[in-house]
């Protein structure tokens, strides 16, 4: 220790660093496991097709996802199809002017053929407190669905790539896009975490 300084944290100030080190803990690990969820899902593409008909009174809007820089809605329709039913992630449709007013999504209805990739899940936005029974959410946890509605859900969502008259747009990214920003994302929160706690000590040192 150099001459003329002494040891002499504040609480207030460890208390913040302490806050502070936290968040940037738990969001530099949430953004390496969407980075990780990303590589995983880019290594597993499995192609598939199936055929039956959607249950358009399960739809599922997912709330945030942007297209062009427009935001809107990923639509989640359960199909029922021989081997069971299964969640679909059928397209994007754009917002309106009001977010009280949702888009009316068309469903086509009768017997139909999608063929798409398999997923182990959909991505996951960063968990918040929030109801699970709307019909907008944040995010759709294939058990909890099935439980709530009382469907035999398989256990992988199709992310549909062949074309409806439905109107929704399916431009999908690639599974494993953006987990260069994901990880550069995770560095800069643990670079805070790891600052917060150097300047707590830092400023803890006072002159005799």
């Amino acid at each position: 220790m150099a001459a003329g300084y002494s040891f002499r944290p504040r609480v207030w100030a460890l208390a913040l660093a302490a806050a502070a080190c936290a968040a940037g803990i738990a969001l530099g690990n949430w953004q390496a496991r969407r980075a990780e969820e990303k590589r995983a899902l880019g290594a597993a593409v499995e192609r598939v097709e199936t055929r039956g008909r959607f249950l358009p009174e399960h739809t599922v809007l997912l709330d945030n996802k942007v297209r062009n820089r427009r935001a809107g809605y990923e639509v989640i329709t359960p199909l029922r199809a021989a081997g069971g039913d299964v969640l679909v992630n059928r397209g994007w449709i754009a917002a309106g002017p009001s977010r009280d007013v949702l888009p009316e999504v068309r469903t086509p209805a009768g017997e139909l053929r999608v063929e798409g990739i398999a997923l182990a899940r959909l991505p996951q936005a960063l968990h918040l407190r929030e109801d699970t029974k709307t019909r907008v959410r944040q995010n759709l946890d294939i058990g909890e669905f099935a439980a709530q509605t009382g469907l035999r859900l398989q256990p992988i969502v199709i992310q549909q790539h062949s074309a409806a008259d439905d109107g929704l747009l399916r431009d999908w990214p690639r599974p494993d896009a953006g987990i260069e920003k994901h990880q550069a994302y995770a560095l800069q929160w643990y670079s805070l975490a790891v600052l917060a706690v150097a300047l707590a000590l830092v400023l803890s040192f006072k002159k005799k």
